[in-house]
């Protein structure tokens, strides 16, 4: 099993995910991710080679790069294509702050921000915004059991 990068939630975040919450972002499909990375030994490609091993419907969402493990990738999460259920967001929290924003105007319901990439003012927009969030608790790669 892989170890996220905090194991523990982050004491400046609110704790904000509960197991419905969790299970409710894993019962829909397809889900993107939202910072990948070429390099194997990023979470942004740990969390995509999880998604691909437990056999989920997955898109990549990276702005230079064409196709990260087999999977082709959109520049932007505005070029998702209509019916994304979530995202797994592995971003600094700056960005993760507009990947929000860019969430919410597709119409995207659910988000999981891995550890690291939380930001309370991403949290709190997202919450207002009434979506299913995941932050400042486990990660992906925990939860589905991920395996190198």
């Amino acid at each position: 099993m892989v170890a996220c990068r905090a194991a523990t939630p982050t004491p400046s975040l609110p704790l904000v995910n509960t197991q419905a919450d969790i299970d409710a972002f894993l019962a829909g499909a397809p889900h993107a991710v939202v910072g990948a990375s070429t390099d194997r030994t990023k979470y942004g490609n740990k969390v995509l080679r999880c998604y691909q091993q437990t056999a989920r419907p997955v898109h990549v969402v990276h702005p230079r790069e064409r196709e990260i493990e087999g999977v082709s990738c959109v520049a932007s999460i505005a070029d998702l294509p209509a019916g994304v259920h979530g995202l797994s967001i592995i971003t600094p929290p700056a960005v993760t702050e507009q990947v929000v924003q860019a969430a919410l105007a597709k119409g995207i319901r659910h988000l999981w921000m891995q550890p690291g990439a939380e930001s309370a003012k991403a949290i709190e927009l997202a919450r207002a915004a009434g979506l299913n969030v995941i932050a400042g608790g486990p990660c992906l790669l925990v939860v589905l059991r991920f395996r190198e």
